[in-house]
């Protein structure tokens, strides 16, 4: 009596488990997850790039595969010399690849933050599109620009990938209100008395 209730559950639940299945989106659902993703990409022996990730997602479809990162993307680019130039973060990203082209193209979203270290230049946006193969970066969003020349606004931004020549396209009237970039550090040096010693 007791086989033949442990069999009856077992049919059972595999029944309940068929109906579930029967429900799943299988488009949706991705085929690896990686949990706190990390890449480096290095040329002729110099980190050239480094991309890190809480969540990356692979999915894969009849002619096109790609990469989402819902939680979030930071790329950080170093320049020639060894020295990290560019960094660019995101509340989500993707990464297409066409299988029958072999094109691949990068869309980074939410709040994304552009800052080229070395022009000491800070970019926002909500959306931005990078090609590899042609090494630019670019936007038709809405975009703020911090530079020490000062503030700029407008919509569109075309650039190098290491947004080395930032180009705002429809740019409009940056001085009808002062806005503080947040982002921004400011060393003191003059006015600077070292840290606080305990007593």
């Amino acid at each position: 009596m007791a086989s033949a209730f442990a069999l009856a559950l077992v049919v059972f639940s595999c029944k309940s488990n068929l109906k579930e299945a029967e429900h799943l989106d299988l488009d949706n659902i991705p085929l690896q997850q990686v949990d706190g993703m990390f890449f480096v990409q290095t040329e002729n022996g110099k980190l050239k790039m480094r991309v890190e990730a809480p969540v990356m997602q692979v999915f894969e479809k009849d002619t096109l595969s790609y990469d989402l990162f819902p939680k979030g993307l930071e790329v950080y680019a170093y320049a020639e010399d060894g020295s990290l130039e560019t960094t660019i973060t995101s509340n989500e990203a993707r990464h297409d690849k066409i299988a029958r082209t072999g094109a691949e193209k990068w869309s980074a979203y939410g709040n994304v933050v552009i800052k080229n270290i070395i022009k000491n230049e800070t970019m926002e946006t909500d959306t931005i599109y990078w090609d590899q193969k042609a090494k630019e970066i670019w936007t038709d969003c809405y975009i703020k620009m911090y530079s020490p020349s000062g503030f700029m606004q407008g919509y569109g931004m075309r650039s190098d990938e290491m947004a080395r020549n930032s180009i705002i396209l429809r740019p409009f009237d940056s001085y009808g209100f002062v806005e503080q970039d947040t982002t921004k550090v400011v060393i003191d040096t003059v006015n600077f008395i070292g840290p606080l010693l305990k007593k």
